[in-house]
């Protein structure tokens, strides 16, 4: 049975790899991207943050 941290790993490598599949095709511009990072880093820090508070803890 796989983990949920390996299944986290996976869809995040997923994304990325659609990103950068779309930006090579030029559907998704680079500039447009940086925009949207550099405008949006805290609130994905903090999404980030509060699924580590609220995911379920293993005992081990």
């Amino acid at each position: 049975m796989r983990t949920h941290s390996s299944r986290f790993g996976a869809i995040v490598l997923i994304l990325i790899g659609g990103v950068f599949l779309l930006i090579n095709l030029g559907i998704l511009p680079v500039a447009q991207l940086k925009a949207l990072l550099a405008q949006w880093w805290p609130v994905i820090l903090i999404v980030i943050g509060v699924w580590m508070l609220a995911r379920p803890r293993r005992n081990s």
